[in-house]
């Protein structure tokens, strides 16, 4: 048996009460979802125009809906460790085992970072980037499929142990050795890790290189590296970092995979193994990762501040030039994570400056959101509310980050929640309050409708003042000492009312988050008297605006020629209208072979878990067998006829008058 089945048993079957309860909740969900989906016979219509769709606007929103269910996820974690916390004080042991903590601990960290925060932005990239260049689409569409569906294989993977296996990694989000070596985590926990984020982390390098080619070589004719938008060129920039950084996080993990499933010992703390090197490439990956998420935030920044101050971006070289800045010393810094690790003095101070001096350049794109919004006609839509809000938390969270630069404190506060607020103040007030901002500037050019104002402003004000509800107590905590990962402390410490605070403002932050969702029913039901007919709800200066909403499959019918950086306000103030000469238009076709392929890389993750060998095999030769076949498939594409735009363009012109 142990040949077909290789470790896996009937004990891999639910037996925890929180593996039985999400194997239900799934469960139930899925029928549901399916039973929906049969009722309304829906299934020819969702494979057909979506799950094997190469639009990149329909997989941006597909990438959404999956960051948004893990967004779910994610949160109920929080709410975990936050209730363990409150109540685990003294003699009380709170309600979940410190194992248990341990494991949603990181599963929580994971699922924020990898899957979150990446899967909105990857989204956002798809939806509006080749959208801002003036392209009809991505360099390579299969690939761009393939991503999406690498990354959703590896959210699978992260839930899969509810079902099979029972536990997650209690080794905290980047699973440093020992604790992560065979010898201490024995179980499939770290393996539904490394394969989950192996997976999901194959996708993002595809999907990094994919639109850094489709952004060097698919810009409209015109449009030179200095008239691309703001959030073009973070975006670049963030890929930079992608292409750079993610090989490092596969081979890295590839190593711990060799140690725990061939028994070598690159990172053990026997036979020459350096567990030291583990997390110094780790972090090699994982600090130049914050600036992959951020980046793009800041380009969501600059156009919402130039469009809603209606001016143009104040300092536009210079932003591009701290963009580009950022970039390069987000792989000096790596080091000052680890600077308790003994180093030496000569090394900490070399980190400690560079980390010092990567305020320079942010502090330059700061100053010239500020000085774009001076003497601006600025209207308070709910996109510049989270503008202004993550000014708020990100001088907070800046503040408490040059700190950390410094050696000597660095000393006082590691490894204690002072750490826990500020990263979770860089990532939520900084990329995740761009994303919000990001979406609700952009869905009306999805969805052609608009969002409703009054919820969106609710949602604004709780996730705000949740925000620092949750937050400012954990800095304060972290100053008396209390540790990360601490699932129970003792009473004479007087650390549970700064817990109950930060759980009372994690309430307020999911009330934000029901207003989100609220948001979005309420302004579905409401879309007719919402509708946006113009295309061009804010009065936009880029490109995107220059085509209904919601685009067609190939966004642009004509390729617009650039001249100038706002391409799309220069002529609307010119009020020039080009000669509409209608061309054949090459598309590609839709291919399940973006499923099927990472459908089978799933199957050689499962297979590597739980040491079948047979279905690894299967599952490898699967693949391959996916990738040679979509190589010589000549048939990829498919042609719109001229004749055939010009009907399509006319039939929306009549309709939206």
């Amino acid at each position: 048996m142990s040949i077909l089945f290789g470790k896996l048993t009937l004990a891999a079957l639910p037996h925890e009460w929180f593996t039985i309860a999400g194997t239900i909740f799934i469960t139930i969900m899925g029928i549901a979802v399916v039973a929906f989906l049969t009722h309304k016979k829906l299934w020819k219509w969702l494979w057909k125009e979506w799950l094997t769709s190469t639009d990149p606007k329909k997989i941006g929103i597909m990438y959404i809906i999956v960051a948004s269910l893990m967004l779910f996820r994610g949160a109920i974690d929080a709410g975990m460790i936050w209730l363990q916390q409150s109540l685990s004080v003294g003699v009380s042991n709170g309600y979940i085992s410190p194992n248990h903590f341990q494991q949603i601990f990181t599963a929580h960290g994971d699922i924020m970072i990898f899957f979150v925060t990446m899967g909105f932005l990857a989204g956002l990239w798809n939806l509006i980037l080749p959208l801002q260049i003036g392209s009809r689409d991505v360099a390579f569409p299969f690939l761009n499929t393939l991503s999406l569906w690498l990354y959703i294989a590896g959210a699978i993977f992260v839930n899969l142990f509810f079902v099979l296996g029972g536990e997650f990694a209690a080794t905290g989000w980047l699973a440093l050795p020992p604790l992560s070596e065979l010898q201490f985590s024995p179980g499939v926990g770290v393996d539904y890790w490394i394969w989950s984020l192996q997976i999901s982390g194959l996708g993002t390098l595809l999907g990094g290189i994919n639109f850094l080619v489709t952004i060097l070589k698919m810009r409209a004719p015109g449009m030179t590296l200095m008239k691309m938008p703001m959030f073009v060129w973070t975006s670049l920039c963030s890929m930079v970092l992608v292409v750079s950084i993610f090989p490092i996080l596969a081979a890295t993990i590839a190593l711990l995979t060799l140690d725990r499933f061939m028994g070598m010992h690159f990172f053990t703390t026997s036979f020459g193994g350096n567990p030291m090197m583990y997390i110094s490439l780790i972090w090699s990956w994982g600090h130049p990762e914050v600036y992959v998420l951020i980046l793009p935030a800041y380009g969501i920044y600059s156009e919402i501040v130039a469009t809603f101050s209606q001016k143009r971006l104040s300092g536009y070289g210079s932003v591009v030039a701290g963009s580009i800045g950022i970039t390069l010393l987000a792989l000096l810094v790596w080091l000052h994570h680890f600077f308790t690790m003994g180093a030496g003095a000569d090394v900490n101070a070399f980190f400690g400056i560079m980390t010092m001096f990567i305020t320079v350049p942010t502090a330059a794109l700061v100053f010239n959101w500020l000085a774009t919004m001076y003497k601006g006609r600025i209207r308070f839509f709910t996109p510049m509310d989270w503008f202004v809000g993550f000014v708020f938390t990100f001088t907070l969270g800046g503040m408490a980050g040059v700190l950390m630069g410094i050696p000597g404190v660095d000393f006082q506060v590691h490894n204690t929640l002072y750490l826990v607020a500020h990263f979770h103040t860089m990532i939520i007030g900084g990329a995740l309050f761009g994303i919000f901002a990001g979406i609700t500037y952009w869905f009306p050019k999805a969805t052609g409708f608009t969002l409703n104002e009054r919820l969106g402003r609710y949602a604004f004000w709780c996730w705000i003042i949740g925000f620092f509800a949750s937050f400012v107590p954990l800095y304060i905590l972290g100053f008396m000492g209390a540790t990360r990962r601490l699932d129970h402390y003792e009473a004479s410490t007087g650390w549970q009312p700064l817990f109950i605070v930060a759980g009372v403002g994690l309430i307020i932050i999911a009330c934000g988050a029901l207003f989100q969702v609220l948001q979005i029913i309420v302004s579905i039901k409401q879309r007719k008297q919402n509708i946006d007919k113009t295309g061009d709800p804010w009065n936009g200066r880029t490109l995107e605006w220059a085509i209904p909403s919601p685009p067609p499959v190939y966004n642009f019918a004509i390729i617009p020629k650039v001249t100038e950086r706002d391409q799309f306000w220069a002529d609307k103030a010119s009020k020039q209208t080009a000669k509409q000469v209608y061309e054949d238009i090459h598309m590609p076709k839709n291919t399940a072979l973006g499923i099927y392929t990472s459908g089978f890389i799933f199957l050689f993750g499962f297979a590597m878990v739980w040491h079948i060998v047979w279905l690894a095999i299967v599952g490898l030769l699967g693949a391959i067998s996916c990738v040679i076949i979509r190589s010589f498939d000549e048939d990829t594409e498919y042609v719109i006829p001229a004749d055939e735009v010009a009907k399509m363009e006319a039939e929306r012109k009549s309709f939206y008058g």
